[in-house]
């Protein structure tokens, strides 16, 4: 029996991408005036700094910024989002984890952008950095058509992320990630329960409390944004 492919998975968010889609979202949003910054402006902060932290609720980050898509359709957003990745997204792609990405595609592996970010503000990336594969977390739509404004299932974050890969894999009826090699790659302390599930855990410009973490489990570290 053949075995199955390496499964590279990738974290976006100051992992591929030097910055966070979720902030510079917000930022963007505001800057065209669609959500005012004076209320925003520091809500966005706090969110982003209890983030970074690993002490802001699952829940509570996530709604947060699918908060923000509330009211309008996926039509509806369509140019603000087309102008979302040309102006922010694309020149914040980091070079060196485009490389990366394109070893794991010669060799034949699985290729996986996996984001605590919803999908609606990811699969455009996803598509940008010819990843085939997105488990984002998903977002509510209404019966009109319209963003709801909450998560819908298990927020693609922390834990979220191992039982959203497994679900994955069921799904396309895949061999589960226990038996088959893995590779993960990403900056923060919120995917330590990814990075401990797979065969081979990446820190990449950790965060000092990954960085602890990989120091401490042997984990290799790169520096893909110097």
């Amino acid at each position: 029996m053949t075995p199955p492919p390496t499964l590279a998975l990738f974290d976006l968010d100051h992992t591929l991408l030097d910055g966070d889609s979720d902030v510079l979202w917000c930022e963007f949003l505001i800057d065209r005036g669609v959500l005012d910054r004076a209320v925003f402006g520091p809500r966005n902060r706090a969110i982003e700094a209890g983030y970074k932290a690993g002490a802001v609720g699952v829940l509570e980050f996530c709604e947060f910024y699918v908060g923000t898509l509330a009211s309008r359709s996926a039509v509806q957003w369509q140019p603000l989002r087309e102008a979302f990745l040309e102006e922010c997204i694309r020149p914040r792609v980091v070079p060196a984890g485009l490389a990366c990405i394109e070893q794991h595609r010669q060799a034949g592996h699985t290729l996986v952008l996996t984001t605590a970010t919803n999908r609606f503000i990811t699969e455009l990336t996803a598509a940008a950095l010819d990843l085939p594969h997105l488990i984002a977390t998903e977002t509510e739509v209404a019966a009109d058509g319209r963003f709801s404004g909450r998560v819908s299932g298990v927020p693609n974050m922390r834990q979220g992320k191992v039982t959203r890969l497994h679900a994955w894999l069921a799904a396309r009826g895949e061999a589960p990630l226990a038996q088959r090699p893995s590779v993960f790659y990403s900056d923060s302390i919120n995917d330590l329960p990814l990075l401990c599930a797979v065969r081979e855990a990446v820190a990449v410009d950790p965060d000092e409390r990954l960085a602890a973490e990989a120091q401490a489990r042997g984990w290799p570290v790169r520096h893909w944004r110097r």
